[in-house]
């Protein structure tokens, strides 16, 4: 019980940590006298310290010494956001950096087998069918109509609150409306969490706090001896995978039942939704499927939700942006403000769509500012040199910061940390793609995010519909809007916002 006692107590485990950091410290002094290594810039004792504020935190020190090194336990962390790096471990030597043991080992609890969790093979299967799926038209049809048809149940939940002159979480809608999308496109299964569906609330909570509890893992050096005793936030964190796994499990063995039962060709959803798709495959074991299309799930649902919250926040910010965005929306689609829901979101066509350059240079900005997966953490697999002329070692954690990078002046001028989405136009007013390792919110390299299309189309579909019918403003602009330190880049406690029926200026609301 004592020593359960001291595990607990977050006074003795910073004490004992920083006893230990000491210790490497002095070990790495002596030991880096031969070779070039990144400056200290800490102990992941100082991530813990600032946990809640970890991404801005790692700002600070990027905008100090460039790519630094933080010490632990067993091995340096190196973080970087110098592109010339983030492309040679991305891209140029992509086989020397990949997930490794260690994040395998702090991730698959969640995660499991999934894509973003593990290497060699089982990544190679993965990605080599998920790149098919991703390139079928069939797939991209079916999830335009799944988008636009979530979008307008969206549409409608905000005309209420607009009528009844109340406040809501946008971020909160985003979830349920992204999960109902993407259970609809995975699994082929209306979960209908907009509705008011339970099971999926359950779920969804279930899922956010696992993420929130795994990302801690990183800092937490003794989660192997909490996880082993029970106790603390491994204790919160098996609870909450129970609810996830149970949730999942369910659906995976109702659709393999569906496809026994569904003679030949018979059934739409075996020939659309990913999860049919990989049953046509003969991958039957659950365990293997779950880890499978949860990934896609986190995927699909956070990294567009999350987007599209910050997204709506940089909006109500700058007004006249979303003024802006909302006459490219009328111009593009020739849509009228009392045309309903339903034709509004048919006129959302990918022809119509791509005429919206500055809806798309306004998403992509937000994805600059706010990226989705905030920090991605690679294992050197053998002793190398970055361009950059200083050595990793084999066993280091090495991360590319995405939330760090779209800050730094050195890549995106002096201002940087502005919204500004006309930069991403050229002197001819064209959109102007910028390289991956720069831009990196969708990665790099052979791991290059395939969804990148898909997220884009469900996030212009949402923001093109709603931005078309509403005006958004704060329900409080006073209140402070921060992240919360998970796996992916969540508004901490929602973003709560008010909206006014779209009907001619005269009935905007005040600026």
């Amino acid at each position: 019980m004592e020593l359960m006692g001291f595990f607990s107590n977050p006074t003795s485990f910073m004490v004992a940590t920083l006893a230990v950091m000491l210790v490497i410290l002095t070990f790495n002094i002596f030991a880096a006298k031969k070779k070039r290594y990144h400056p200290v810039a800490g102990t992941i004792f100082n991530q813990l310290l600032n946990f809640s504020r970890l991404h801005d935190y790692m700002t600070e020190l990027a905008a100090k010494y460039g790519t630094y090194r933080l010490l632990s336990p067993f091995r340096s962390e190196v973080y970087t956001a110098d592109p010339a790096n983030v492309e040679y471990i991305l891209k140029t030597n992509f086989p020397n950096y990949g997930k490794g043991w260690h994040n395998y080992n702090i991730l698959s609890d969640l995660l499991g087998d999934g894509i973003f969790t593990v290497d060699g093979e089982k990544w190679r299967h993965q990605r080599k069918v998920s790149s098919y799926e991703f390139s079928a038209k069939v797939l991209r049809d079916f999830s335009s109509i799944v988008f636009r048809r979530n979008a307008v149940k969206l549409a409608q939940i905000l005309s209420e609150a607009a009528t009844s002159n109340e406040t809501f979480d946008i971020q909160d809608l985003f979830m349920k409306s992204t999960l109902d999308s993407i259970f609809k496109v995975g699994f082929g299964v209306e979960l209908d969490s907009m509705g008011g569906s339970t099971e999926g609330t359950k779920f969804a909570n279930a899922f956010d706090d696992s993420s929130a509890l795994t990302i801690w893992r990183y800092v937490d050096i003794l989660w192997p001896i909490k996880k082993f005793l029970n106790i603390g936030s491994e204790a919160a964190l098996r609870k909450n995978i129970k609810v996830i796994d149970s949730f999942m499990y369910k659906l995976i063995s109702k659709r393999i039942e569906q496809n026994k039962n569904s003679p030949g060709d018979a059934s739409v959803l075996k020939k659309d939704d990913i999860l049919s798709r990989f049953l046509e495959l003969n991958e039957t074991d659950p365990k293997y499927l779950r880890d499978i299309v949860l990934n896609f799930l986190v995927a699909g649902r956070d990294t567009t939700a999350t987007t599209l919250s910050w997204f709506l926040y940089m909006l109500c910010k700058h007004p006249h942006i979303q003024e802006k965005i909302a006459k490219e929306v009328k111009e593009a689609t020739s849509m009228k403000e009392n045309t309903s829901f339903d034709d509004f979101a048919a006129s959302l066509t990918e022809e119509n769509l791509d005429k919206m350059q500055y809806l798309y240079a306004t998403l992509t900005e937000t994805l600059r500012l706010y990226p989705a997966v905030a920090v991605d953490a690679k294992i050197c697999f053998s002793d190398d040199t970055l361009p950059d002329g200083y050595n990793v070692k084999k066993g280091d954690m090495v991360t590319y910061q995405p939330y760090v990078m779209g800050r730094m002046k050195f890549i995106w001028g002096e201002d940087a940390e502005e919204f500004r989405p006309e930069r991403w136009f050229n002197e001819d007013g064209v959109f102007r793609q910028e390289s991956p390792s720069k831009f990196t919110a969708f990665q790099a390299g052979p791991r290059i995010c395939l969804g990148k299309e898909f997220a884009y189309r469900q996030m212009r579909i949402f923001s093109a519909l709603i931005l078309g019918r509403f005006v958004f403003k704060l329900s409080d602009e006073k209140k402070p809007v921060h992240y919360r330190t998970m796996l992916n880049l969540h508004i901490d406690g929602g973003l709560y916002l008010r909206a006014f029926h779209r009907l001619g200026h005269n009935n905007l609301p005040n600026a």
